[in-house]
């Protein structure tokens, strides 16, 4: 996309300038030097954006330990992806959990954490690889990353015959921003946000301070403008000693949920701090009040 636009920003500018425009014109064009300075600093841009944002690993050829008691399901998303994901069901379950995991690794790093989330709530559990990721195709982006997110709930609604509204959506991290525009776009049953941000651009903002960032990501991930179309039950969390991503950035989200919400600080955790057990008890409290099954 960046490079899109920084090429039409050169033919716009007309570069180099054509030899028989008056004097006065060819002096207001850009430079050679300064087009291209600009091209490559779109361009870095872009593959700064996605080293910081992304980082996937490939998942092994034969399943991981945590593979042992899931089944592995292969989704087609939007645009040709095939999305791998892998779902744990729970006998006891009446309701089903999205897992939206966090910006690294792929299945074999979060699904145990996911099928143990899972087992904590008597919830079946189903996490899916964004494009890239693990056995995915594709390139991680975010409109990639929201199609899976849509592929792995219809799957669930579709094959698994559950109703929206035993559905909750969770997301962690990154994973927070493909749960809540999903959750824009789906009924749920409930959302629960772990350690998210408001957008790219606040990130950027305040990673790199001295520079005009957030005014170059072409992913946005805009979570405080969309959180305010979510209607159901809202449940966030965050580490109030977490160095990646603030603990404002939940609490503003917080701000903007509508009702029922319940903020859960985690006193003095980090980002990649296991969580506490009185997460899982606030959450279930939380779950069984506002949004029974």
């Amino acid at each position: 996309m960046l490079w899109y636009l920084a090429m039409r920003l050169v033919i716009a500018l007309r570069f180099p300038p054509f030899p028989w425009e008056p004097r006065l014109m060819r002096r207001s064009r850009i430079s050679p030097i300064v087009a291209t300075t600009i091209l490559i600093c779109l361009s870095g841009c872009a593959s700064l954006q996605n080293a910081l944002l992304y980082h996937p690993s490939p998942l092994p050829g034969e399943p991981g330990p945590t593979a042992n008691r899931a089944q592995e399901v292969v989704l087609r998303a939007a645009g040709d992806l095939s999305i791998c994901a892998w779902w744990y069901p729970c006998d006891v379950a009446k309701g089903a959990l999205l897992f939206c995991h966090g910006n690294g690794g792929n299945l074999a790093d979060w699904g145990g954490f996911a099928e143990s989330l899972g087992r904590r709530l008597d919830q079946s559990v189903l996490i899916f690889d964004y494009p890239g990721y693990g056995r995915s195709s594709g390139t991680p982006d975010e409109r990639g990353c929201y199609a899976a997110g849509t592929a792995a709930f219809d799957w669930l609604v579709q094959v698994r015959e559950y109703r929206p509204e035993q559905i909750v959506i969770y997301g962690e991290s990154l994973g927070g921003g493909v749960a809540l525009e999903l959750a824009t776009r789906r009924p749920h049953r409930a959302l629960c946000l772990v350690r998210t941000f408001t957008s790219i651009p606040d990130m950027a903002r305040e990673v790199f301070p001295l520079l005009p960032m957030q005014w170059l990501v072409t992913d946005q991930f805009d979570n405080l403008k969309k959180i305010e179309q979510i209607a159901g039950p809202v449940f966030i969390a965050h580490g109030t000693a977490d160095q990646l991503i603030p603990y404002a950035h939940s609490q503003r989200l917080f701000a903007a949920a509508g009702k029922p919400r319940r903020f859960f600080p985690m006193q003095g955790m980090g980002h990649n701090d296991p969580l506490p057990p009185e997460f899982f008890a606030s959450l279930r409290q939380f779950l069984n009040a506002y949004a029974p099954l």
